[in-house]
């Protein structure tokens, strides 16, 4: 091994770690963001849940308890929208209320 040679690998490592830190900073980085979108939907889906059958103010309510702000409420007929803001995510949901017929139990 000639001194030209020695050291070498030094740089090979580092550049390595570095690509390696990087890599896991956005990971780590799409991770975060992908939690903060579903718990902005989570947030939405039950908040549009909750104002089908509570109106406005239950489907605020819903959404206060799961951390968000709803943004918009809007009934039309039987349907549902809402869109609500968590940690600066917005999620848009809808429902429909549809009624089941449930037998009734018994001779």
């Amino acid at each position: 091994m000639t001194d030209e040679e020695r050291g070498s690998i030094v740089p090979i490592v580092a550049v390595m770690l570095a690509v390696a830190v990087v890599m896991m900073l956005v990971v780590s980085t799409l991770g975060a963001q992908a939690a903060r979108r579903a718990r902005a939907q989570a947030a939405a889906d039950a908040a549009a849940l909750a104002g089908v059958f509570e109106g406005e103010r239950g489907a605020e309510e819903l959404a206060g308890r799961n951390g968000a702000v709803l943004v918009v409420f809007e009934s039309i007929g039987d349907d549902v929208r809402v869109v609500v803001t968590v940690d600066g995510v917005r999620a848009e949901a809808w429902a429909r209320l549809d009624w089941v017929s449930i037998p009734a139990s018994g001779p």
